[in-house]
């Protein structure tokens, strides 16, 4: 293990998430006139005026800034936190039905009143987060009652898992999609990792078995039916008893799987399946390592029957990557990921940062040049790069703790 290395990494991780990821956010997105942040700014940084403001958006800021300040205890992340979270709870909390609204106008009033499953995970992630920096009990309180609709309305007791997509009642709607590109079926692997992932950060605070029995029947969801075992890649789109509707390979969801799922099982602590996930875990990253990134370090967007069909590159799936082969390295001791994570972080400098405008580009082309896309829309948001700057800096410190200990036996 090349220690230097690691401290160098966890300095150009530090440097990145303060001086440019939550700065460009703090500097650029608060919205000063009808309250919140900014819905949409596209590529050189104008806003777009009357663009709608994406809940899921909201809570990915609330998370954002909360972790950011339990991090750094910056003032100015307390405060960002505080808003995203008074103007969630006053205008996207649905007072009448429960849950949070899809989408609000420019002005602030419900302009998509649906319930999706993703959107609800996404504000409890939020609010438990703002709890864990600020001890907000109604913020708790509020993830909470989130989690009960969630069991009360989505949950499959016949096959497992959660229907997806309700409309502003909590009736069931025929359109699950989360956007257009999506297939339209009744259950997703994205949906149900972000519940995953919501529920594991509402278990770190609030422990009653009922939650507990959700993330392991999750976990053992993934496991028996979203994972193709002989394949090492995650299957996308289901029926509702869970028969495969699809064969795209997204790298970027199958690497952010492989650490939320370690995750979750750690979380939880009595998952009675650790060691078979772990390895399926490892195999996963395994898999993106050798078949998702282009020589350059970058990660692709797809494949099919493995062949890439996009050789785009988005900006979250390299977040997610430094965080998934960092994970794997803590999993295997298999140097191949940490050689995996630097070489994603050379892309993403060379590639994703804007040296000029601030923040990071949304897409680049197969040969690194970005296209004029958004720097602030409904699905690009500080979450993912924030939160891998975070989690790196995090798990670097664990493994240089264990420096002399390895120092000379490398």
């Amino acid at each position: 293990m090349d220690y230097e290395m690691l401290k160098q990494l966890h300095a150009e991780m530090k440097g990145e998430l303060l001086d440019n990821i939550l700065a460009y956010w703090e500097q650029h997105t608060v919205d000063r006139t009808y309250g919140g942040f900014i819905g949409e700014i596209d590529h050189q940084n104008r806003m777009v005026p009357e663009a709608d403001k994406g809940g899921i958006l909201h809570a990915r800021i609330l998370w954002t800034f909360s972790a950011a300040y339990r991090f750094a205890q910056n003032p100015a992340y307390k405060s960002l936190a505080y808003r995203a979270f008074t103007y969630l709870k006053e205008k996207f909390i649905d007072t009448a039905y429960g849950g949070m609204y899809w989408a609000l106008d420019y002005k602030s009033a419900p302009s998509d009143r649906k319930k999706h499953l993703y959107a609800q995970s996404f504000a409890i992630y939020g609010l438990t987060e703002y709890y864990a920096a600020f001890e907000e009990e109604e913020a708790l309180n509020m993830a909470k009652s989130i989690f009960k609709l969630i069991e009360e309305k989505g949950f499959d007791a016949t096959h497992l898992g959660y229907e997806e997509a309700f409309s502003e009642q909590w009736t069931l709607e025929k359109d699950a999609r989360l956007s257009e590109k999506d297939d339209n079926t009744p259950k997703s692997m994205n949906t149900h990792l972000h519940v995953l992932e919501a529920y594991t950060n509402l278990y770190r605070y609030c422990k009653p078995n009922s939650l507990n029995i959700r993330i392991s029947q999750l976990l053992d969801v993934f496991l028996d039916r979203i994972i193709d075992a002989g394949q090492h890649t995650l299957i996308n789109f289901f029926d509702s008893d869970w028969t495969p509707k699809s064969n795209i390979t997204s790298f970027g969801h199958d690497i952010e799987a492989s650490w939320l799922l370690t995750e979750a099982s750690n979380v939880i602590e009595t998952y009675h399946r650790k060691e078979e996930l772990n390895i399926r875990m490892s195999a996963i990253a395994e898999t993106v390592l050798t078949k998702g990134l282009d020589e350059n370090g970058g990660v692709y967007n797809e494949s099919l029957n493995e062949v890439i069909i996009d050789t785009d590159k988005d900006w979250w799936p390299q977040a997610e990557a430094l965080v998934g082969f960092l994970n794997a390295y803590e999993l295997t001791g298999d140097e191949r990921f940490l050689s995996g994570v630097i070489s994603v972080w050379e892309f993403i400098k060379t590639s994703f940062i804007d040296r000029n405008h601030g923040g990071w580009f949304e897409k680049v082309s197969a040969t690194g040049v970005a296209y004029p896309l958004h720097k602030v829309r409904e699905w690009k948001c500080p979450y993912h790069n924030s939160r891998a700057a975070l989690e790196v800096m995090h798990r670097v410190t664990r493994l240089l703790e264990l420096a002399p200990v390895h120092q000379g036996k490398d």
